[in-house]
Order: structure tokens, then C-alpha cells, then sequence
């Protein structure tokens, strides 16, 4: 099934992003890795492509059940979430850098665009709860950046459900530069190097705090751990910024019908 053009439109911005690229295009298509995120000392990091390219499960479920207003999945990847919800007649959107993430949002059911979280999207300062599951709290290699921006997408009150490293407990925040990689071999690495980060919980707070975010839960789940924030920022805090600052880096991850929005047009108020 084809993807229309107005969902895939690649920006400026999005020509050679490493998440376009292949192998990951690649694993998108065929539905399974393996697929590894490499750092320069060879330490890799396993990407869990066939669960990307399930339906959702059952921990997914629980988060979408605290999902509130209209939902923005930042870095939907192939859209599992984006589909779940739109079965479920909800308002949701998901974005991503990959034309092949994207692609299979639409063939699942659910509704994309092929944006970059710090670039201009639909619904800015409206949105209901924005997703950044799947290790994309590490969109950018900026933690804090990236809070800003998503301060920006929520409506005040706002929820952010964002998920860290599996145990809770564990204080990890990393910077990284990395590339993607189909096997351990180092001569797979395909396009750029790009920053990343991986944080834990207590280090995710830690930004969230110092961002003007208030902590709103915690929870495990499946081997799997969560942040809640709630968005504090007004109007006013998101005007002071013409546009989204982004970081040193144009790459960013990967992850409705008749009720959707257009992508082109922000999304109904609460």
C-alpha cells in the first residue's frame, strides 16, 4: 500500500537523516533485526524491531490507557501505538524521521507525518499527551533540549509519558555518538554518526525539574520502566521562542480515520 505524498513529504532538514537510512528502512519492510545501535568503542545497544512491528502489547495498553486528550507520538517508528489508539476511535498522530516508519503507520491504520519532533508541527501548544517511548527520550543526545520542545507541543496541564532505562533505580545519564548497524560487525555501520542519550529515571527527573515539569508517576511494567510529567508552561512561556531550538543534530527517531486531524492542521481543543 502506498504512502500519500502529503504524509511523506520529506523536509529539507530530513535528507541523509541516519534514521532514514538503511538498514533500518530495511527492518521496517521485513519486520525484524537484528539492528543494533553502535557506539565508536563497539558497545551496542539491541533495537527491538519485531516488537516495534507487533501490535501493541499489553504494557503498551496500560500506557495508552493513561493517555488523555489528543495523543502526539513523538518518534512512532512503525506506529503500532499511532494504530492502537486510532482503533480505538482516539485523536493521535505520530511523526518520524523515517519514510518507511511512516509508510507502515498508515498500512497499520493509524495517521503520520514525516516530521522531526523540533521542527514545526500541527497542533503546537494543543496537544493533550505526547509519547516518547521506545528509548526516544534520547532524540537529539539533548535530554534537556528536548523536554523544552516537548513543553512547547503540550497544551499546560499536558501530559508527558516518557520511557527510561528498565530499572528505575538505576541513575544512568549518557551522551553518545552512535550509528546504526545490522550485526556486531563493525564495517555494517551505514550513514552518519548522531547523538543519543540513554537516562534513567532519577536522571530524567532531574531535567524535568530543572525544565519546569512536575513529576506526575512512576511505574514498571514488563521489564520495562515509565515517567509521567505534566506540562507547566502557558502560552506566554511558549511564545518567548518563535521556533524550536533544536539540537546539534538534524537526526531523531524512530516510533486515524474520519475523526483525525488533517497533518497539516492542529488538532481540535480539549
Amino acid at each position: 500500500m502506498g504512502t500519500p505524498d502529503r504524509l511523506v513529504g520529506a523536509p529539507d532538514g530530513l535528507v541523509g537523516a541516519p534514521w532514514s537510512a538503511d538498514p533500518y528502512s530495511d527492518a521496517l519492510v521485513t519486520g525484524h533485526g537484528p539492528l543494533f545501535l553502535r557506539r565508536a568503542d563497539g558497545w551496542l545497544l539491541p533495537l527491538e524491531v519485531e516488537r516495534w512491528c507487533a501490535r501493541a502489547d499489553a504494557v503498551d495498553l496500560a500506557v495508552l490507557g493513561r493517555c488523555e486528550g489528543a495523543v502526539l507520538d513523538v518518534g512512532c517508528g512503525p506506529g503500532r501505538l499511532v494504530a492502537e489508539l486510532a482503533a480505538r476511535g482516539r485523536t493521535a498522530l505520530g511523526i518520524d524521521v523515517s519514510e518507511a516508519a511512516v509508510a507502515h503507520t498508515v498500512r497499520f491504520g493509524g495517521q503520520a507525518l514525516r516530521r522531526s519532533v523540533f521542527e514545526p508541527l500541527p497542533g503546537e501548544g494543543r496537544w493533550g499527551t505526547a509519547l516518547l517511548l521506545d528509548g526516544n527520550v534520547g532524540i537529539g543526545g539533548d535530554p534537556a533540549a528536548l523536554l523544552r520542545r516537548m513543553s512547547q507541543l503540550l497544551a499546560r496541564g499536558g501530559l508527558l509519558i516518557a520511557e527510561t532505562l528498565p530499572d528505575m533505580d538505576v541513575d544512568v545519564d549518557e551522551r553518545v555518538s552512535v550509528r546504526i548497524v545490522r550485526a556486531a560487525d563493525p564495517r555494517s555501520a551505514v550513514g552518519p554518526a548522531f547523538p543519543w542519550a540513554r537516562l534513567g529515571s532519577p536522571a530524567l527527573l532531574r531535567y524535568a525539574e530543572r525544565a519546569g515539569w512536575r513529576p506526575d508517576g512512576q511505574w514498571t511494567a514488563g521489564g520495562r520502566s515509565f515517567v509521567a510529567l505534566r506540562n507547566r508552561s502557558d502560552r506566554r512561556d511558549r511564545s518567548r521562542s518563535s521556533a524550536a531550538e533544536p539540537p546539534n543534530s538534524t537526526a531523531v527517531i524512530s516510533s486515524q480515520r474520519a475523526r483525525n486531524p488533517s497533518p497539516e492542521r492542529p488538532v481540535a481543543d480539549r
